[in-house]
């Protein structure tokens, strides 16, 4: 009985610690299978299918093989956000990498008047110090920033080209940014006009070796006009532009607008640059311009903030009063105002004193007229021997007394305004400056205009009728690189060049077509040239590729033979992949085994943009060859293309 007390309350705590232990195992599985359920909804969110979630008690063991180290963080700071991240055990693999990649070695030269830096990472065995060295010699001691980084990694092919070609660039460009990589440089540069942009696009071009993209960004900064200048006539010929200055193209477009209503017809255009006085300058002009249409005829110039309104001879006082008062009262600050009404005046026995010098379009120029004394005549033939050359200058003026205090002024200004023009003749009377000729130059009336309202003060009035023409070819100038382009494709017009069956050994019969096209690139002075060898499809693809490099180098060789200068060029084998008849005839293949010369053009940073390949990208992305390419030619060239 006593055993029998004992044991129930015995059995009873076993079965409770049972049903315990049954349920906290529940409680755990609901527990280990709702954390298997946020953590796998978190991954598949995020779209790592591939990862294992396992979760035993607490712990979360993540298992799966991530594609890289970053993958396989992501994982875990993934998990990390849905449990605590003690809690995660990590068995995820990565695999063993290939092999780590060659950087993309580049590098930044930057030159300024504070000297030259430079900035990046080129690889090991390229001559870092002999770079520097070269950049000390450009910029002085002390004046290059050395923050390069060295990678132990094979030279690229084409960094070597690239690097020594930026340098030699940087001597032509005292402010410049230079970016290279292997095979690539991008220029950007800042010249001082239009002309010299062209000059540096032109030598920049025609200095890069054949195989190198280029690309160029060469800004031409707006000119410093001073003083800065407009002068608008108005006569019986109709209204025309002297000088015109704006310092925008809103504001050239305002003052044109004026202009043609006052009357102007045709093409003008006004020079923009920097110099202007006021940023009412083209309100100034408009207003100018519309009071000498109201006069009906005369001319207005403005300088800086002055303004000189000369009407025309015989204008009614009654209509310039008004005009000038209402110009007066409507002109900005700042700018101050002159007019001038010609009133006729009697003429001496001796009539209206005047000075003229002429220029012949040899050069000659001869001085007539009337100076004030023995002393202005010695400054002024002087002055015109200093400008026109010992030689050139006859003098035949006489001293005259009672001239106008301005008269030397006056003279010496006209000279120096003759010596902007290749013929013509200036003639100086007390009321007037009058320039006529011609200039080579299309803004010459422009400058003139800025020099004589400088020189002569506001008070003052001048003509001017200055004709442009087009200069003359300079003798023996290089024929353009398109036209020696095309006049190669006329060398081999009527007899191409030849080979040897099966060998680059060029044939006898076109020595004479070899002669033609030396004579051309005699003409064509410095180009950028590929000379691309073509096979036609007989025989194996491999052999057909290396005739054709070897063909492409023998006319290489040759040209040098001849003494035409080679640096410019290189050679380049296509094989049989640019067919351009049916090899499936005699005369089609014929007509494929041939030497063709391409230019290689330089890139603009747009179209590097924009992805686009110059119009000849197999001409753009040759890579140079050495010499001995010519004695590559294999044994088995009989079974290639003859």
């Amino acid at each position: 009985m006593r055993l029998s007390k004992l044991f129930i309350p015995v059995l009873a705590f076993a079965s409770a610690a049972g049903l315990s232990l049954v349920a906290a195992g529940f409680a755990v599985t609901a527990v280990e299978r709702g954390t298997e359920t946020e953590v796998r909804r978190a991954l598949d969110a995020r779209g790592y299918t591939w990862a294992e979630v396992t979760a035993d008690g607490l712990q979360v063991l993540l298992e799966g093989t991530a594609p890289d180290e970053a993958t396989r963080f992501s994982v875990k700071s993934t998990v990390g956000t849905v449990v605590d991240a003690a809690r995660i055990l990590d068995g995820m693999e990565v695999p063993p990498a290939d092999g780590l990649a060659p950087p993309r070695f580049s590098a930044e030269i930057l030159r300024n008047d504070g000297g030259i830096s430079i900035i990046g990472l080129i690889p090991a065995g390229s001559g870092r110090s002999t770079l520097v060295s070269q950049l000390v010699d450009l910029a002085g001691p002390d004046s290059v920033a050395d923050l390069l980084e060295v990678a132990k990694y094979d030279i690229p092919d084409g960094w070597t080209e690239a690097m020594d070609y930026a340098v030699e660039a940087l001597k032509l460009l005292p402010r410049a940014k230079i970016s290279v990589a292997a095979g690539e440089v991008s220029i950007t540069a800042i010249s001082g006009s239009e002309e010299a942009k062209a000059r540096l696009e032109e030598q920049l071009g025609r200095n890069a070796p054949p195989g190198l993209r280029l690309a160029l960004d060469i800004a031409a900064p707006r000119p410093v006009i001073t003083p800065f200048t407009l002068r608008f006539l108005l006569d019986e010929d109709g209204a025309s532009f002297n000088a015109c200055s704006a310092e925008s193209e809103e504001s050239r477009d305002r003052i044109l607008a004026a202009a043609r209503k006052a009357g102007l017809t045709g093409s003008a255009d006004c020079v923009i640059g920097m110099g202007v006085p006021s940023p009412n300058w083209a309100r100034a002009a408009e207003l100018s311009i519309g009071a000498l249409a109201e006069l009906g005829a005369g001319s207005v110039t403005i300088a800086n903030a002055d303004i000189t309104l000369a009407a025309a001879e015989g204008t009614p006082n009654a209509r310039f009063d008004h005009v000038v008062g209402e110009l007066e009262s409507a002109l900005p600050r700042v700018f101050a105002l002159h007019a001038v009404l010609p009133v006729p005046e009697a003429q001496d026995a001796d009539g209206v004193p005047e000075f003229t010098a002429t220029l012949s379009p040899e050069g000659q120029v001869q001085l007539r007229g009337r100076l004030s004394d023995a002393a202005l005549r010695q400054v002024v033939d002087s002055y015109a021997r200093a400008r026109f050359g010992s030689a050139n200058v006859h003098s035949a003026a006489r001293v005259v007394a009672d001239l106008p205090a301005d008269w030397p002024v006056r003279v010496l200004a006209g000279l120096e305004a003759l010596s902007y023009l290749q013929r013509g003749a200036v003639t100086v009377t007390p009321e007037n400056l009058e320039l006529r000729g011609m200039s080579f130059r299309k803004d010459a009336p422009a400058e003139i205009a800025r020099f004589l309202s400088a020189k002569l003060g506001e008070a003052e009035t001048y003509d001017l009728d200055i004709s442009y023409e087009e200069p003359p070819a300079p003798k023996d100038q290089p024929i353009p690189p398109e036209l020696c382009e095309a006049q190669l494709v006329s060398a081999q017009s009527e007899t191409k060049i030849t080979f040897e069956p099966g060998s680059a050994t060029i044939a006898a019969d076109s020595a004479d077509t070899m002669d033609r096209i030396a004579e051309v690139l005699a003409r064509c002075g410095p180009v950028r040239l590929e000379i691309q060898g073509h096979t036609d499809s007989q025989g194996r693809e491999t052999m057909n590729q290396n005739l054709s490099q070897a063909r492409a180098q023998s006319v290489l060789n040759e040209l040098r033979a001849r003494r035409i200068v080679t640096s410019t060029f290189t050679a380049k084998g296509y094989g049989e992949s640019n067919p351009i008849a049916d090899n499936g005839t005699e005369e089609g293949r014929e007509a494929n085994r041939r030497i063709e010369f391409k230019l290689i053009q330089p890139t603009s940073p747009q179209a590097e943009a924009d992805g686009e390949q110059p119009e000849d990208a197999q001409a753009q992305d040759a890579p140079e060859t050495d010499d001995e390419a010519a004695d590559g030619t294999s044994e088995d060239a009989q079974e290639t293309s003859e």
